[in-house]
Order: structure tokens, then C-alpha cells, then sequence
């Protein structure tokens, strides 16, 4: 079993930053595929940033302004977020999963979810 504890999440004004953490329970954490979601109200969750090994894969709208990190040693993944635009506002969401599906954007290949912190950015 993964515990995921997100933090970080706040008010931001547009062009601003914040990082998101995401600190994991388990002893397994790097064999781990990390993946960062949002929801926004109304909409659907949607792919945000996934990091599997040394590899890093991110949605098209935050590419370049997000980045995603792990520490393995302290068991915790990271989202750096800069730039950010009102419509980033949304629950992100930090997932795991033990298995190597090919789709790391797929919601439904992550049996780990943490609770969700709120990232609200006014313009």
C-alpha cells in the first residue's frame, strides 16, 4: 500500500510560482511512476506532469512552465509550477502506480491517489 500526502497548493497571482509536494509512504518509492493531475471545477481531471524512472512526460499546456522531480531518498515527487495562468486553478491531484503502462497520462493506470490540494491562480 502508498499513502500520498500532497502540499504546496495556495492563491497565486498570474505569472507567479509554487511547488507542489507529494510525500509517499512505502519502501518502493523509485520503482514508482509519479504522475500529477488536475480537476477544475466543471471539468474533467486531466494529465498534468508523470516522472517514471528518469524520465519525464508532461501535458502540452505546461510544458515548459512545469516540472516534475523526485527526491527517492525522502520519498517525495514535486511539481514546480512558474508562470502560472488562471486557468491552471484546479485541484492537483499526486498518483502512483507500480506498473509500467505504456499510457502515463491515463488516470485509471494509477491505483494511488493523494487527496488533492487546491492551486488557485487570479488574474
Amino acid at each position: 500500500q502508498v499513502q500520498l500526502v500532497e502540499s504546496g497548493g495556495g492563491l497565486v497571482q498570474a505569472g507567479g510560482s509554487l511547488r507542489l509536494s507529494c510525500a509517499a509512504s512505502g519502501r518502493t518509492f523509485s520503482r514508482y511512476t509519479m504522475g500529477w493531475f488536475r480537476q477544475a471545477p466543471g471539468k474533467e481531471r486531466e494529465f498534468v506532469a508523470a516522472i517514471r524512472y528518469g524520465s519525464t512526460y508532461y501535458a502540452d499546456s505546461v510544458k515548459g512552465r512545469f516540472t516534475i522531480s523526485r527526491d527517492n531518498a525522502k520519498n517525495t515527487v514535486y511539481l514546480q509550477m512558474n508562470t502560472l495562468k488562471p486557468e491552471d486553478t484546479a485541484v492537483y491531484y499526486c498518483a502512483a502506480t507500480g506498473f509500467d503502462y505504456p499510457n502515463y497520462a491515463l488516470g485509471e493506470n494509477y491505483g494511488y491517489w493523494g487527496q488533492g490540494t487546491q492551486v488557485t491562480v487570479s488574474s
